[in-house]
């Protein structure tokens, strides 16, 4: 029996954990390696099917935010 671990997965439970403290409680150094963990945590899953996905509705918000400002 073979055991596999998606890292993505991994991480983002990480996230969720390290996000779930109090903001006092956290040093500098905390909130840096938090940033560090979210930026390989964007990475993995950007390539993926679900980071696609996200992106797309980012870009239509995005899009639809724009050119509701516009005249």
């Amino acid at each position: 029996m073979v055991l596999t671990i998606n890292v993505a997965l991994l991480l983002a439970v990480v996230i969720f954990v390290r996000l779930r403290r109090r903001t006092q409680a956290r040093s500098r150094a905390d909130e840096k390696m938090t940033v560090a963990i979210v930026l390989v945590f964007g990475i993995l899953i950007a390539p993926t099917a679900f980071g696609r996905g996200v992106l797309d509705i980012v870009s239509q918000l995005a899009r639809s935010i724009s050119e509701s400002g516009s005249p």
